[in-house]
């Protein structure tokens, strides 16, 4: 069991990770900060670059954190809040399958990053390492809480700014 809770944890962190380090630093052909800023933009985060900035670190930190099985709960937390916000603010609208520029990527690293939070990271992590047993449902329960949270404070925010855009525009 534990090697294989190492694996998910290698395969979806390391994954997400690498999203940040795309939007971050432009690395494994990703686009870099100003262009993913300027993405941002014409989803309604505003300023756009500054939430590249953060999307970037949340996938990054999380990524690494998931990888290593380091405050698990946590990286699960982070994990759940930016797929909500990719899948609510560029995905939804085209289904489920990603073929379609559908959420089922953002659904399946949500549930991964939240299956651990409830299975835990397994002993091959830091957290076994330093004795933090921090996982089952209420730490489950509370990862999801604070993704959906985080996540939808995002979102919330998204149209706010859209729509004062829209008010002074007019």
């Amino acid at each position: 069991m534990d090697i294989g809770l190492l694996l998910l944890r290698l395969a979806g962190g390391l994954i997400l990770a690498a999203h940040g380090a795309q939007k971050l630093f432009g690395w494994f052909g990703g686009p870099g900060l100003d262009v993913a800023g300027q993405f941002m933009e014409t989803l309604g985060f505003r300023p756009g670059r500054r939430h590249a900035l953060m999307a970037g670190l949340v996938e990054a930190g999380g990524g690494l954190l998931l990888s290593l099985g380091f405050l698990t709960p946590l990286a699960a937390a982070l994990f759940v809040s930016v797929m909500l916000v990719a899948a609510g603010s560029a995905h939804s609208g085209n289904g489920l399958f990603l073929t379609q520029g559908g959420y089922e990527y953002n659904l399946v690293l949500a549930a991964l990053g939240l299956s651990l939070a409830f299975a835990g990271p397994g002993a091959f992590s830091l957290d076994a390492a330093l004795g933090w047993t921090a996982s089952g449902t209420w730490w489950g329960l509370a990862a999801l809480l604070v993704g959906l949270v985080g996540g939808t404070m995002q979102l919330v925010g998204r149209r706010r700014a859209a729509s004062d855009d829209d008010a002074t525009a007019a």
